[in-house]
């Protein structure tokens, strides 16, 4: 059995970018965030915490919520910022499974304004480092609606493995039904 690890690396630096978990100085930001993204991600991210923020309250709450879920080893919400500037650009949510296995999984978005650009993959690969060589995953898994052709390039791009296909899932409000993909990357497949 793996022990939780006593010291998590609260920020990583990446070529562009800097990853780091989110402080209460982040509400007002993160609200404003949260205003911009909410049409662009109600499709493939209706549970996200941010389809509940209405005032900068509310956003404060979810930063609560995230850096309780840290320091609980619960959760990872990272946010992901240019160097240069500090604008955000991603998120990457890694969740515990299985700290025995140990076994996460990895959810991410992009903001809309910086889609296309190779944040969310540079990000994710950034939070694979953290997870298998601070965490010592053995597994990293993650899911995603089969129409995201984004969320479907950036899983592959940082090696992920299609390990199923599961029919129909998700329910839209036109009526029409759409599929989950399921992937997976184990410690020995993972390339830093």
């Amino acid at each position: 059995m793996n022990a939780v690890p006593p010291e998590i690396p609260t920020h990583i630096e990446t070529n562009r970018l800097v990853l780091r978990c989110y402080r209460p100085e982040d509400a007002p930001t993160y609200y404003r965030m949260s205003l911009k993204n909410k049409p662009h991600l109600q499709q493939f991210e209706s549970g996200n915490a941010i389809m509940t923020i209405k005032s900068e309250q509310d956003a404060e709450a979810v930063i609560r919520d995230f850096i309780e879920d840290w320091r609980g080893r619960k959760a990872f919400f990272i946010g992901a910022f240019l160097k240069e500037s500090q604008e955000f650009v991603a998120q990457v949510y890694v969740g515990v499974v299985n700290w025995s296995l140990p076994e996460f999984e990895v959810g991410y978005f992009a903001d809309i304004d910086h889609e296309g650009n190779g944040y969310v993959t540079e990000a994710v690969k950034g939070a694979l480092g953290l997870i298998f060589d601070q965490l010592g995953a053995h597994r990293v898994c993650l899911a995603c609606d089969e129409t995201n052709l984004r969320s479907i390039k950036v899983a592959e791009r940082c090696g992920f493995v299609r390990e199923g296909h599961f029919r129909e899932t998700k329910q839209h409000p036109d009526g029409t039904f759409s599929d989950d993909l399921r992937y997976g990357l184990l410690s020995s497949e993972y390339i830093p």
